[in-house]
């Protein structure tokens, strides 16, 4: 029964990753400024703007590894690092993301703990 309760968070948690790619991706296309916007606003949390691709290409790539439970194990504990880096980085300037990010981060560790889930990928590969 825990696989299916694993594979609810596993989808839930790489939803709010692909969700901030899909908005972060729109916001981008919607403005004729958009990508230099992001990367100037990285640019106010101290990051240079080599961090705007690779952001989006791990969430990216995480999210979509997640939602289809693709090496679930070293995913989550990427997305697990990337978030934890993000509470840090945006924890400074707005404290409500630290706790936010930082409650993504234990759902990640959990999901690395356990990342035997249904409907994935990696369950397919051991049939």
């Amino acid at each position: 029964m825990q696989k299916y309760h694993t594979v609810a968070a596993r989808i839930m948690l790489a939803l709010v990753f692909l969700g901030l790619v899909v908005l972060k991706l729109a916001e981008i296309t919607n403005n004729p400024n958009g990508y230099l916007q992001y990367q100037m606003t990285l640019g106010q949390f101290g990051l240079p703007s080599i961090f705007a691709p690779l952001l989006i290409l791990v969430q990216l790539v995480g999210s979509l590894a997640l939602l289809v439970g693709y090496k679930t194990k070293i995913t989550a504990r990427v997305l697990m690092g990337l978030a934890i880096f993000t509470a840090i980085v945006l924890g400074r300037v707005i404290p409500d993301m630290f706790f936010l990010y930082l409650g993504i981060a234990g759902g990640m560790w959990l999901l690395s703990l356990y990342p035997q889930t249904a409907c994935s990928l990696d369950n397919l590969k051991k049939n």
